[in-house]
């Protein structure tokens, strides 16, 4: 079973960071950005 992760504001720092660092790990990374 894959391991997912939803990240609130994946375009400001911390959500970049940690998009990042979930995808090293072996995460599928989705995210959500406020137009």
């Amino acid at each position: 079973m894959s391991r997912i992760a939803l990240i609130t504001g994946i375009t400001g720092q911390d959500g970049s960071y940690l998009a990042e660092l979930l995808l090293d790990k072996g995460y599928e990374v989705h995210g959500i950005i406020r137009r």
